[in-house]
């Protein structure tokens, strides 16, 4: 991979971009359309994330390999297990084998699935044996990844009996799985959540219907970044939905304390930069609904000279790179002052940016895109850029211009 050295960006914002659809809607359809044939999907991601997604599921070898695709390895865990008669190594990246699955693996197996560990307990690869999963009743913990309960949910509409699932303790990440329940309920699968218990009928066959996936949110989020750090700019992006399923639609509300308003009329999402900036309501910042977008968040309030102090980060630590300690070290090449523990991070404001800091990306696309926009303060270079395609291979091309 190459590095990118960006210069000072230092003129006022105004473009239209186009935005390839939801990574997280995407790869959710794609694992319900193996179920339900007769489905079909349109604006699906162009991401590496959902294009490996693809690959995997037409793969017909017995090793399958996801590289750094986290999605793809929780989302695919189930889906092999439900595969009658088809025996998988499920395996990526060295990042992704030290990256835990046992909660995951543990409620499989609890609903009869045959998986096992080929190398370490606890992490890929895995060894999966295709069954009839005949129980119907499974337990987790809510504190977890969204990604390992929607992953149950998917399939569940799918097993014999439908599925049972039941929380154990506080649920994080509610806005996700939110998502995968409606998607759900899009196509005609009937899901109930009712206290502690979310309950998925079955369902053999469905009435054929087309899903149009919404843009992605979580690439929203940078040119929200851009607005904020752009005094005077005005951006405009599609195609978004008012009443939007992902929760990083949560930006819309956050960036109006970094000085952007945002207004959709039609599929046209709007940002305006108005300067006005409410840095109270960036202490205790509860992000664990939306734990995608603290990078952006984090890098903004840097390039603001702002202070901020964000919770409900637990999940970053077992994300691409461990997110809270990568965040850490490169804001404070720029002479910002972080505090981090297992699920908060404190900035400090500074009052001025270290020019030419090379950023270190962590095999993580989020770190790459997240910082860019400082480019609205100061030059700075982006280590390994291309590790952008993991969800939004055309961000370059589209950074270039709006800043040219």
């Amino acid at each position: 991979m190459t590095n990118l050295k960006i210069g000072k960006v230092d003129k006022r914002l105004e473009a239209k971009i186009e935005i390839t659809g939801s990574k997280s809607e995407s790869n959710r359809l794609l694992i319900l359309q193996q179920f339900f044939p007769d489905l079909t999907i349109e604006n699906i991601s162009n991401s590496d994330d959902s294009k490996v997604m693809q690959k995997a599921l037409s793969s017909s070898e017995e090793e399958v390999n996801i590289g750094h695709a986290g999605t793809a390895m929780r989302f695919l865990t189930s889906y092999f297990a439900t595969k009658e008669g088809r025996s998988t190594i499920l395996t990526g990246s060295d990042r992704m084998r030290n990256r835990p699955i046992k909660i995951l693996v543990d409620a499989l197996r609890s609903l009869g699935a045959d998986i096992s560990y080929v190398e370490k307990d606890g992490y890929p690869p895995l060894k999966i044996q295709g069954k009839k999963l005949e129980k119907s009743h499974v337990e987790i913990d809510g504190n977890v990844s969204s990604q390992y309960i929607s992953s149950l949910l998917l399939t569940g509409a799918s097993l014999p009996k439908g599925l049972e699932l039941k929380f154990i303790g506080k649920v994080t990440s509610i806005p996700y799985i939110k998502m995968t329940l409606k998607l759900l309920a899009e196509i005609g699968i009937e899901a109930d959540w009712e206290g502690d218990t979310i309950t998925v009928q079955p369902k053999d066959k469905i009435e054929p219907r087309t899903v149009v996936v919404e843009s992605d949110w979580s690439s929203a989020s940078y040119y929200f970044s851009y607005v904020a750090l752009s005094p005077g700019s005005e951006v405009q992006l599609t195609s978004y939905k008012e009443d939007s399923l992902q929760g990083d639609s949560v930006l819309r509300d956050i960036y109006k304390n970094l000085g952007v308003a945002s207004s959709i009329e039609g599929t046209t999402l709007t940002l305006k930069n108005t300067g006005d900036i409410n840095v109270e309501a960036l202490d205790g910042l509860d992000l664990v609904g939306a734990p995608d977008i603290a990078q952006t968040i984090a890098v903004t309030c840097l390039g603001l000279n702002i202070r901020c102090y964000l919770t409900g980060l637990h999940t970053l630590k077992i994300k691409e790179t461990d997110r809270l300690v990568a965040l850490k070290n490169e804001i404070e090449k720029f002479g910002g002052k972080v505090e981090i523990t297992d699920e908060t991070l404190r900035l400090n404001s500074v009052a001025e940016l270290n020019s030419g800091v090379a950023v270190e990306t962590y095999d993580d696309h989020r770190m790459a895109m997240a910082f860019a926009p400082l480019a609205l303060r100061t030059e700075l270079e982006i280590c390994e850029s291309e590790v952008v395609s993991k969800s939004y291979p055309t961000f370059w091309h589209d950074f270039y211009s709006l800043t040219s």
